[in-house]
């Protein structure tokens, strides 16, 4: 039986037999499309190496915005990810469930909360960021600590106003 792959487990061409092989010449001068190629094999070792924490990547950014943001809004939160407040209300109840974040009176808007993470919230973040340091460096193995800086940079270039 053949072993089966996720679909978004990106295939490379050394994985396909080379009657099956398409020209992707095209394709490949598209921003889009080589971000998504690099999204889907750096999302694939971050899925694996998450499980462990039980973090999504939108989990595991939140914690991380927190960690370093201590007291942000739920407001906050979704401007910076781009996530609709409703998604966000489940998961901060998801992660409140888990004992990793807590709710506090906003100093300065008495009508906001701020957002904490817990001693166990920061636990997990403090161990999934090294996890995720080390996940980055082995995905992006191929690139030069220089090259690896320029593409960041170019791809905050794309999304980031100027």
């Amino acid at each position: 039986m053949p072993a089966t792959r996720n679909k978004n487990t990106p295939v490379s061409h050394a994985q396909v037999p080379r009657s099956d092989r398409l020209d992707t010449r095209v394709l490949e001068t598209f921003v889009g499309y080589n971000a998504r190629r690099a999204w889907l094999a750096v999302t694939e070792v971050f899925a694996e190496r998450m499980a462990a924490y039980g973090l999504k990547q939108v989990d595991f950014s939140v914690l991380s915005l927190l960690a370093h943001n201590p007291g942000a809004t739920s407001r906050q939160l979704c401007s910076t990810l781009d996530i609709l407040p409703p998604n966000l209300v489940s998961l901060i109840a998801a992660m409140d469930s888990r004992g990793l974040i807590e709710r506090r009176p906003h100093p300065h808007d008495g009508r906001a909360i701020g957002l904490h993470l817990t001693p166990a919230g920061e636990e997990l973040i403090h161990e999934a960021e090294r996890t995720v340091t080390e996940l980055e460096a082995d995905a992006s193995a191929r690139l030069t600590a220089r090259e690896r800086e320029t593409l960041i940079r170019l791809l905050q270039k794309v999304y980031l106003p100027s």
